[in-house]
Parts: structure tokens; C-alpha cells; sequence
């Protein structure tokens, strides 16, 4: 088939290679000329995406969302009728059901499908979509879906419905994470040693997934960016906005989100976000 994918970075990139691979006619878009995806066409603007059959967009923000898909050069006014757009970036429910509204005018599908699972699963095809679309959409891309992600979560029909999924689950592993990184910072405090006191939780009932993804890499100093601290930061707050929208108050999801914020704040942004325990144990 004829795909496009907008936004090759951290995950667009390995979803990229994973069409090219499967055989099919990949052309890509970044805003960072300098990244290429082998194997595949790489293009001016959204625009010119305009004979693909279907584009996934990749992108960092809602901002840059709306302004691939609606803007002067976008998606929506360049697709033809029947063409399909795909959304992955986590972004705030408004700016996906924006860009499904103005997708639907021009009679092109929306399939809201934030991803989850980090560049390598989005490698190997084992990354997590959660996906909102109609029926009808859902069995006719269901084939490229699963050659992306193993793991697909059909959350409903509705437009926003996915990006409120994604928005609920990081903002708990935003919790999970501050808690972990808080309390490795107090075992340092009270003279324990870090490793064995992670295998402790790890084997009892304050385990969780991030914790031990995120800690062992810490304490094995390995640091290198997998998930910046920009993104917990940005997921949270999103979910905070959803939250007051809603009328709920969450204390827990506002204390985690600002140790983000303020580790962001502090020069961390391009940090991966483990290095919120060492930030917090310097902090205390």
C-alpha cells in the first residue's frame, strides 16, 4: 500500500521501518530535514502525502497535530475523499476531535490511536494502540494495525476517546514513577542501598512497571534519552487539564506532575525521565 507517516522521530521512525519491511510504499515528513527513514520517500510538506492511502502522524504536540493535518500545507485539504489519517501523538482530547471534525468535512476517516510502549517495542512491533474509530475503519486497516502494535486496545468510536485513554494511563505512570523516584531518594536518606532495596519493591507490593524500567537503568547510570522528562511533564498536564474540564481534583496526579514540571524547570527537559530520582535525592 501506499503509506505515509508524519513526524519521524522516537516512535514515527521504527513504525516507519516497519512498513518499509512489510513491503509497502513508505514516503515520510519531518520538520527536521536531517531525519531519514531507510527505504523510504521523504517529502516536502504533508501536503505533498497527498496519493497515500493512509498517514500516520507522529507528532509531538497538538500544535504541531493541528498544523499537520488543517494547516495551509496539511493533510485535510490535500487527501482525497476516502483517504485515512491516523493519530498517535498524545495530545489533549479537543485537539484530536478538532482535527477529526475538519478530516470528516473534507470525507476523509480519523482513527484516534495514541501509542504506548517506547521506541523499541515500536521496533518489534509489541508497542500498545489505543484505538477510537468506527467499525467500518477498524476492519479495513486492522492488517497494518497489528504489523504496528501486538498490543490494540479498541476503546470506543468516538474521536478524543483514545487520547483520553492515553492521558488517564500516564498521568498513573507519572504517579508511579514520582512515588518510586521519592522514595528511592528517602532509602538513600535512611542509608540503604538503592539496588537492593529495588529488589525488594520489585518482588513485593510497591512494584510497578515504570519503576523498574526507569530505576535499574538509573542505577545502572544508564541515562541515555528513551523518554524525555518534556513528555511525562506535557502527558500529565494534559491530564490535569482533562481533569479540571471534568470537575475532579487530583491531588496525587497534581503532585506528581509538578515534580515534572519543576525537574523540567530546572534544565531537564532533554533528560530521560529516570533522572528524576537523582534530581529528587539532591533536592532532599
Amino acid at each position: 500500500m501506499k503509506l505515509g507517516v508524519v513526524g519521524i522521530g522516537n516512535m514515527g521512525l521504527p513504525m516507519a521501518l516497519r512498513l518499509v519491511e512489510a513491503g509497502h510504499d513508505v514516503a515520510v515528513r519531518d520538520i527536521d530535514p536531517a531525519r531519514v527513514c531507510p527505504g523510504a520517500t521523504a517529502v516536502a510538506t504533508p501536503a505533498a502525502l497527498a496519493d497515500r492511502e493512509l498517514v500516520i502522524v507522529a507528532v509531538v504536540d497538538g500544535a504541531q497535530l493541528r498544523e499537520v493535518v488543517c494547516g495551509a500545507d496539511g493533510l485535510a485539504a490535500a487527501l482525497p475523499a476516502g483517504a485515512t489519517v491516523m493519530l498517535c501523538p498524545t495530545v489533549s482530547p479537543a485537539d484530536v476531535e478538532h482535527c477529526a471534525a475538519t478530516l470528516d468535512a473534507f470525507g476523509i476517516g480519523c482513527i484516534d490511536a495514541p501509542m504506548s510502549g517506547g521506541p523499541e517495542r515500536a521496533s518489534d512491533g509489541t508497542m500498545s494502540l489505543m484505538v477510537a474509530c468506527t467499525g467500518p475503519l477498524f476492519d479495513r486497516w486492522l492488517p497494518l494495525l497489528q504489523t504496528l502494535a501486538s498490543r490494540l486496545f479498541r476503546v470506543g468510536e468516538r474521536p478524543g476517546d483514545g487520547a483520553r485513554t492515553k492521558i488517564v494511563n500516564n498521568l498513573l505512570a507519572a504517579v508511579n514513577l514520582a512515588g518510586a523516584a521519592e522514595v528511592m531518594a528517602l532509602a538513600c536518606r535512611l542509608g540503604l542501598d538503592p539496588a537492593s532495596t529495588l529488589s525488594v519493591i520489585e518482588q513485593s507490593s510497591g512494584q510497578s512497571w515504570i519503576a523498574t524500567d526507569r530505576l535499574r537503568r538509573a542505577l545502572a547510570g544508564d541515562l541515555v534519552p528513551r523518554a524525555h522528562m518534556t513528555l511525562l511533564a506535557k502527558d500529565s498536564a494534559l491530564a490535569l487539564d482533562a481533569a479540571r474540564a471534568a470537575g475532579a481534583a487530583l491531588p496525587v496526579g497534581e503532585a506528581a506532575a509538578g515534580h515534572f514540571a519543576a525537574a523540567v524547570q530546572a534544565g531537564l527537559a532533554g533528560a530521560d525521565d529516570s533522572a528524576l530520582w537523582r534530581w529528587l535525592a539532591a533536592q532532599r
